[in-house]
């Protein structure tokens, strides 16, 4: 045999080559390619790979979860997807032979250390079928932690030991909040997971540059026991210092600070950084909010917050249209006015005119000021009709306000007026001076679609009143409502209610009729007429003195498919009278469908009202423009 050299070419006759070559085989796919779509019947090459044999079939015998895993990470099983004519007999062994030493590692994440695994190849016994590959593995013990070390280096042991509390609460929360204590299982993630939710912790807690310097799991694998070593570096304790505002207009930078309602020197916690942006989402005042921390290391005794804004228009006016069952259909025009005169206050006006309540009130309320708290003045007019009487009621209010977190407290002095007008009876009328305590809480998963967690609103009147053809006289008026919700499982969401009021009179005294109880309607007991439930006098119903109701409640979503329409079923039972002893309780059972929009829940509810052995539907939907 003769071999001769091939002879040398230059780079740009080789290039010229490559390209050449490049453009041949491009021209030559072209062809086959109109070809096969002039012969439509010519076989498809890839449509035959498919229906090749599969090269082996894996069977593992193992525990769910563990069989789980090794399904979605053996090497093997990649194998057994790919055809039997492209793997050759030495790459299939080889997969084989390297499948135990792949199960010990994935069974070590899981902390099984001394597993039995046995693997079993059965070659394929009819002609065009594949082999068989049995995988049976037995785990063991899954190891435990034996004994753990965390060593803290930083600011933080050394202010704790100097006494500093809140280094002393974050390092008592970083020990004693650790997962993995000695004793419980060991596996990878459950360890990933320890010490990432326990690095945020510690940052949460204001120490914003903590991090691990080293961690290890050291394994004895004769006692199955693991040994966690780990050292952290905390880093400095970052305390509030200065507030750097932008986006700022129209409105003070002091009112920002007072709704960061923190003193300087605090820790800098997640939880005062989302309370702080909160309050200034709510304050109504802004159109966007952004509030971070500076880590600089440097200053972190005199932390910067950074807090970025985007002012909401100064004036705003919303029209809407609506309809409800309790007072059928209205529409109403708010303006609201976020710096009155260039002064640091809100002014809101809404003028509702509906078929049985035509109304308007207004207010200017301070922004918020030192503690939160905020100044109010503000009035009302209101013309309500119900199927027995007429009020026509003004009041004027002077007060102040604090919205916190949780807790929402308002005092408030008031002189109110109304005007009871009842068929065939002559008008009363009636003057109030009070004073008046108004608090709420709440915990709740979400304030605009809560499913777990309870709100609590109280209210506390003392006044002196004046009523047509009766004696001047003191009176006090007491108010409760607690609602609860919790999720119980299966889709199956349940609330539930119980309200209460008193109005304690001298004898002979009237107080106007807003300060008096009605039940009925869709928040009170459906079934029944709005505020259509009371002591009767003469035929017709008025306010109680003592009012009771209740209700409990299941829903849940009709469908997978809609998760944001509900079905419920509820039972609602209340009454009011003068005195609690003379209550006669009604009761209200009903189905309804609920639509969890983002602005809230939307409500239609068919309800049987077993005093009158009527069924009545109540809805609420409204839409502003």
């Amino acid at each position: 045999m003769t071999l001769a050299a091939a002879p040398r070419r230059s780079p740009g006759a080789a290039r010229l080559a490559r390209c050449s070559a490049s453009l041949a085989t491009l021209v030559l796919a072209g062809l086959l390619s109109a070809c096969a779509m002039l012969n439509p019947s010519a076989k498809q090459p890839a449509a035959a790979a498919s229906d090749k044999p599969a090269a082996v079939r894996v069977e593992i015998n193992a525990p769910a979860d563990l069989k789980l895993l090794l399904e979605r990470h053996l090497d093997l099983l990649r194998l057994g997807r790919i055809s039997r004519d492209d793997v050759d007999d030495s790459e299939w062994q080889r997969l084989i032979d390297a499948t135990p030493a792949q199960v010990r590692d994935l069974l070590k994440t899981e902390g099984y250390f001394q597993p039995d695994i046995k693997l079993q190849r059965v070659a394929a016994t009819v002609e065009g079928t594949a082999g068989v590959v049995r995988l049976n593995v037995l785990p063991g013990a899954r190891a435990r932690i034996g004994r753990i070390d965390i060593e803290i280096e930083g600011e933080l042991p050394s202010a704790a030991a100097a006494g500093d509390a809140d280094a002393q609460a974050a390092l008592q929360q970083l020990r004693s909040r650790w997962a993995l204590p000695v004793g419980s299982e060991f596996r990878n993630p459950t360890w990933a997971d320890a010490k990432t939710n326990t690095l945020v912790r510690l940052q949460a807690a204001g120490f914003a540059r903590a991090a691990w310097s080293g961690t290890s799991a050291v394994i004895d694998v004769p006692t199955q026991t693991v040994r966690l070593f780990l050292v952290m570096d905390s880093g400095p304790l970052f305390r509030l210092g200065e507030l750097n505002v932008e986006g700022l207009a129209a409105h003070d930078v002091q009112t920002v600070r007072n709704l960061a309602n923190s003193k300087p020197g605090v820790p800098v916690t997640d939880t005062l950084l989302l309370d702080f942006q909160d309050r200034l989402q709510k304050a109504n005042l802004f159109e966007s909010v952004s509030v971070t921390l500076d880590t600089e290391p440097t200053r972190a005794q005199n932390a910067q917050v950074l807090v970025r804004l985007r002012e909401a228009p100064l004036e705003v006016y919303t029209f809407g249209l609506g309809v409800s069952a309790n007072t059928g259909a209205r529409a109403s025009v708010e303006h609201q006015w976020r710096r009155v005169f260039g002064w640091a206050a809100t002014a809101h006006n809404k003028i509702e005119w509906g078929t049985k309540r035509q109304a308007w009130e207004g207010d200017i309320i301070a922004h918020p000021g030192a503690g939160l708290y905020r100044n109010l003045v503000g009035g009302a007019v209101e013309r309500l009709q119900t199927s027995s009487d007429t009020v026509l009621s003004q009041r004027l209010r002077l007060g102040r306000t604090q919205d916190a977190q949780r807790i929402e407290r308002l005092f408030f002095g008031e002189l109110e007026r109304s005007v009871r007008t009842v068929p065939n009876i002559k008008p009363s009328s009636t003057l109030a001076a009070s004073g008046n305590f108004h608090g709420g809480w709440r915990d709740l998963d979400s304030v605009v679609l809560p499913t777990r967690g309870a709100t609590l609103a109280l209210q506390m009147t003392l006044g002196r009143s004046n009523g047509t053809d009766a004696p001047t006289g003191y009176f006090s008026r007491s108010y409760g409502r607690l609602t609860g919700y919790l999720p119980l499982g299966g889709n199956w969401y349940g609330q539930a209610r119980i309200e209460l009021g008193q109005v304690a009179l001298q004898r002979g005294v009237l107080v106007p009729q807003t300060k008096l109880f009605r039940v009925g309607g869709d928040d009170s007991v459906r079934g029944y007429d709005f505020r259509s439930l009371g002591p009767v006098v003469n035929g017709v119903v008025g306010g109680g003195e003592s009012m009771m109701t209740a209700s409990v409640e299941l829903a849940r979503p009709l469908s997978a498919a809609l998760p944001a329409v509900w079905g419920a079923v509820f039972v609602d039972a209340g009454n009011a009278a003068d005195g609690f002893k003379q209550i006669k309780p009604v009761y209200g059972p009903g189905v309804g469908v609920r639509w969890r929009s983002p602005v809230g829940p939307l409500r239609v509810d068919l309800a049987y009202g077993t005093q009158t052995r009527r069924a009545r539907l109540h809805f609420s939907v409204g839409i502003a423009f």
